[in-house]
């Protein structure tokens, strides 16, 4: 009986093992299902191989060749734009390779870029490559809180016209935030940038929130402007913070500082 027993219990283990373990898929299939207009949710699944939301391969098989260098390409535009139009929504995943909505081409001399007209999230998951979300454009909801960036990542000149979250994030190299656009109010609260964070020239619209943030290296806001409710509180930068020109409800960073004691 107790044989039997210890049996049943083992099976039961093993069963719930392999239920709670993560499923694998392939990025590829991933980009297939966008590109024939089927919605993304995914949940606790490790994601294999380069997500390129800017699609580059398929559109360099449309673009005439660039000839570097020459004068009369010199002032021509070589961006290339994606728009990403179903909703993206991954949970408890984890990226092993490049997730990419920004990639310079230096052989093509091209640019290419992603943006997201619908919904897209990116919750409680782990990069652990490249996340390069450089210029795109969040015309819906985004949410990005509980993740961990382990590699580069970079969201500069990036515009969130809707809800957006970095809450409960970590940042293991530099996170650069500098030229992003943030409509309505964004949390950073209780992430952790383990390196350098950049909000230089970064536009607040409705509030932000630093609230018990932990910045490790040096804080840059140089020339950042916040509108709106502005939560520092229990906010802790290790080194140095350039707060040169910041603006903070028209007020200097050291003005608003004084003016909250």
């Amino acid at each position: 009986m107790k044989n039997k027993i210890t049996f049943l219990a083992l099976t039961f283990l093993l069963i719930s093992s392999v239920a709670f373990a993560q499923k694998t898929v392939e990025a590829s299939k991933i980009m297939k299902d966008i590109k024939a207009g089927k919605s993304i949710s995914i949940s606790n699944a490790t994601i294999v191989g380069v997500l390129d939301f800017t699609y580059m391969d398929d559109a360099m098989a449309k673009l005439p060749v660039r000839k570097k260098n020459s004068w009369w390409n010199g002032n021509k535009d070589n961006t290339v734009k994606k728009l990403i139009d179903v909703k993206i929504s991954f949970t408890n995943c984890t990226f092993k390779d490049d997730v990419l909505a920004y990639i310079p081409d230096e052989d093509s001399g091209y640019t290419f870029i992603a943006s997201f007209e619908e919904i897209a999230i990116f919750k409680d998951c782990k990069f652990e490559r490249k996340a390069m979300f450089k210029y795109s454009r969040f015309e819906r909801d985004a949410d990005f809180s509980g993740s961990s960036f382990n590699d580069d990542s970079t969201f500069k000149y990036a515009k969130f016209d809707k809800d957006i979250s970095f809450s409960n994030t970590t940042f293991d190299e530099i996170a650069t935030f500098k030229y992003a656009k943030f409509s309505k109010k964004v949390s950073f609260s209780n992430s952790i940038f383990k390196d350098s964070a950049t909000f230089k020239y970064t536009q607040f619209n409705d509030g932000v929130s630093f609230k018990n943030t932990n910045f490790e290296e040096d804080l840059n806001i140089k020339y950042m402007k916040v509108s709106g409710d502005f939560n520092i509180s229990n906010m802790k930068v290790a080194y140095d913070i350039d707060s040169k020109y910041t603006k903070i409800n028209g007020r200097s960073f050291s003005k608003y500082l004084i003016d909250k004691k």
